[in-house]
């Protein structure tokens, strides 16, 4: 669909703030009201509208994706969606370490154990930590706090943790970015440190540069959608 609106606004409505198209309504593609909570997050929704020009690239409108997907999927039975989101607790990427060179341990060390730190005090949980790849499994009171925890979120606040979870590998870090306890480019930083020393030590491949790099717009897009939700 090629735009073909002038003017692009946001107004109040019953539950939060539509959008509108030379007045008229956006709705999701399931054609239900596009009605954002936050006048913040609808303003910022409005000007990727404001920012089409010709067609429309709905892969460049993420912000616009992750509302959709609140309201269309999420919104109407978020069980499912909790459960996805926490079921990487039992897997969270701080939890598992190299087990060599030293450098490297040091290193994942100091970008995640503050964040373990963080969600035991915060949930009075505790993690088990292992060394290379083996699975080894949380405490059964941890992942039910964790799970607790997501539960607690609205669905736009869900819609951004369904993307930032598998993204960064890491649920106790999402948590910590939608608490305030961290930022997103300290999230960021700590969710890439693996791929960050491969770099240092063999140089920057093209292909998994480019990749890192879809990720991370990805990444930046839903962190923005969670801190204005």
């Amino acid at each position: 669909m090629k735009r073909f609106w002038k003017e692009v606004s946001v107004v109040a409505e019953d539950g939060g703030h539509g959008i509108r198209l030379d007045g008229r309504a956006v709705r999701t593609p399931g054609r239900l009201p596009l009605v954002i909570p936050s006048q913040m997050l609808a303003e910022a929704i409005a000007e990727e509208w404001r920012a089409v020009e010709g067609e429309i690239a709905p892969a460049t409108m993420r912000l616009t994706g992750l509302a959709n997907a609140a309201i269309e999927r999420i919104a109407p039975d978020p069980g499912p969606h909790v459960a996805g989101i926490a079921a990487y607790g039992e897997s969270d990427l701080t939890c598992y370490r190299a087990e060599s060179p030293e450098p490297l341990i040091a290193r994942e060390a100091a970008a995640w154990d503050p964040l373990l730190a963080w969600a035991s005090a915060r949930y009075d949980v505790h993690f088990e930590i292992a060394s290379g790849v083996i699975h080894r499994p949380q405490p059964a009171a941890t992942l039910a706090r964790l799970a607790e925890a997501v539960a607690a979120r609205d669905a736009f606040a869900l819609a951004a943790l369904a993307a930032i979870v598998p993204i960064t590998g890491t649920l106790v870090g999402a948590l910590a970015l939608a608490e305030g306890a961290i930022d997103a480019d300290t999230l960021w930083a700590a969710a890439t440190v693996d791929e960050a020393w491969q770099a240092e030590q063999w140089g920057e491949d093209a292909e998994a540069a480019r990749a890192l790099a879809a990720r991370r717009a990805d990444y930046d897009a839903a962190a923005r959608f969670l801190g204005l939700a």
